[in-house]
């Protein structure tokens, strides 16, 4: 199982995450739609952690194709949650946490989880985009505005 650390891989601006300072709640969803290829393809499990206030189509706690979206707790960050989960995981040995926090790293490594690079974990996503052929993506981004407003999710709801 994969604990990511979302804003983190974000933050390493690879393709697709341009916008990340501009639009976040876009960054997070292109994530979202990268991990759940991931998880297609390799067959893996995916829990993504995100720094702020949950996106309204995504709430704490859900799932979107087979990656779970939670997010960091009222006055926290996300990084105190992944210890969290960390210390609660029982199969420790099975547990990989994906950051390039030197300090959450150290934290972890404590907790006697594994850690991997949010670099070597886009390879790992770029490698997953490949193998499924490419510009394959689950969902056309003009198809998920449309969904959103179906369920009644507009971009106004984060002001």
């Amino acid at each position: 199982m994969y604990l990511i650390d979302g804003n983190n891989v974000i933050g390493q601006r690879g393709k697709g995450y341009e916008s990340w300072f501009n639009d976040k709640p876009a960054a997070r969803r292109q994530l979202l739609h990268d991990l759940a290829r991931l998880a297609r393809v390799k067959k893996q499990r995916l829990t993504v952690v995100f720094d702020g206030a949950p996106d309204g189509a995504f709430p704490d706690g859900s799932s979107f194709r087979g990656v779970k979206v939670l997010y960091a707790r009222q006055n926290s960050d996300a990084d105190t949650r992944i210890v969290e989960l960390a210390e609660a995981e029982r199969n420790k040995k099975n547990l990989t946490v994906v950051t390039s926090d030197g300090k959450l790293t150290s934290r972890v490594r404590v907790c006697g989880v594994k850690v991997m690079r949010s670099g070597e974990f886009r390879r790992l996503m770029e490698d997953a985009v490949d193998t499924a052929g490419g510009n394959d993506r689950l969902v056309a981004e003009e198809e998920t505005d449309e969904w959103l407003r179906y369920f009644g999710v507009d971009d106004s709801d984060d002001e």
